[in-house]
């Protein structure tokens, strides 16, 4: 690694490091009234008032989320680029989120005899989460190829239909029911409780490190399926086992938040810009900087909403900062995918 990328590394996640610090002891602080930085700091470190304490642990397991959820979606929004060799391919776009949210939804209004609410959501989710993957990835490739404007559009497609499914559910729901289906559809970091972070955690974590494990077969199959079959590289089985791993981190996190998208397009993009295509580099440096996304946007969900007691679903920020930049990109890439 030339010496110059390496500052620009240590640069960047220095820049990240004090965004993540800044911007979670802001967090922290937030009550119902506002707890002094120096207390704080006192309850992170085991010194503090017990009240305080008390306070601030919904707090701490909001921020906690928005990390290990960030890094998550970012994760997979990077290998999902590589795997594609598409910069416009990410979870939201290709429509996982959507059947995340309706396998989630499906799971609110229909108790799985045998299987605890907190079993069978995620796993309804993880299902539809997969089954829209494969069925993207079939109807997109065409020919034995799948370009960029087929795959896009058929993500697009099969997500419009999946949330149509998701606003009928909500529709004829019990009333309920009907604001927890609600809450899918917005992504919203603020319902999680400790019992539900212990489970998205240890799935997101274990998804990013099978993510980064493949990270040198990532960069063989981004210069062609062929190139790769030379240095001797099983393509079908690292195509299989990065999209079983990117369901599983995306239907954790939408089962458990809701849909929070264009965090998995943005991340990586601009990362892929800063710091070149090595997805060894990439993907660590994407997953930290979709933390950091995630946080700051969670910051500002408050910030919004200064006025009010509520606070704003983070995946309404996401998309608003999302959709123009995709926007951008279809431009960029607009020779691409056939409006030249």
């Amino acid at each position: 690694m030339r010496v110059h990328n390496k500052r620009k590394i240590a640069l960047l996640a220095a820049v990240l490091s004090v965004i993540i610090v800044v911007f979670s002891l802001v967090e922290f602080s937030w009550a119902e009234t506002r707890i002094p930085l120096d207390r704080v700091i006192d309850v992170l470190i085991g010194q503090g008032d017990p009240i305080d304490a008390r306070l601030m642990k919904d707090n701490i397991i909001r921020v906690v989320t928005a990390l290990v959820v960030g890094a998550g979606l970012a994760a997979c929004g990077c290998a999902m680029q590589a795997v594609f060799k598409n910069p416009l391919a990410s979870p939201y776009i290709l429509g996982l989120s959507s059947g995340a949210s309706l396998g989630a939804a499906i799971g609110i209004m229909v108790a799985i005899p045998f299987l605890p609410y907190m079993v069978s959501t995620p796993l309804l989710s993880f299902i539809f989460c997969s089954g829209t993957m494969f069925l993207v990835y079939a109807v997109s490739h065409i020919g034995g190829r799948s370009n960029t404007e087929t795959l896009i559009l058929t993500g697009v497609a099969v997500s419009s239909m999946l949330t149509a499914f998701v606003s009928f559910l909500t529709y004829i729901a019990p009333s309920d029911m009907m604001g927890d289906i609600v809450f899918w559809s917005m992504g919203n970091l603020g319902k999680t409780d400790l019992k539900e972070l212990a489970i998205i955690s240890p799935l997101i974590v274990i998804g990013i490190m099978v993510i980064s494990s493949y990270s040198k077969e990532l960069n063989a199959l981004m210069l062609g399926d062929f190139h790769a079959m030379d240095l001797g590289i099983d393509v079908s089985k690292v195509r299989l086992t990065i999209l079983i791993a990117t369901t599983l981190v995306v239907a954790a996190a939408v089962s458990f938040v809701g849909t929070i998208g264009f965090v998995g397009l943005i991340i990586p993009h601009i990362f892929r810009i800063l710091l070149g295509p090595n997805n060894r580099i990439l993907i660590p440096m994407s997953a930290f900087g979709g933390a950091a996304f995630l946080l700051a946007c969670d910051y500002l969900a408050h910030v919004v909403l200064l006025n009010s007691y509520s606070v704003l679903p983070v995946g309404i920020l996401t998309s608003m900062v999302g959709a123009p930049y995709f926007v951008y990109l279809l431009r960029r890439r607009k020779k691409e995918v056939g409006w030249s």
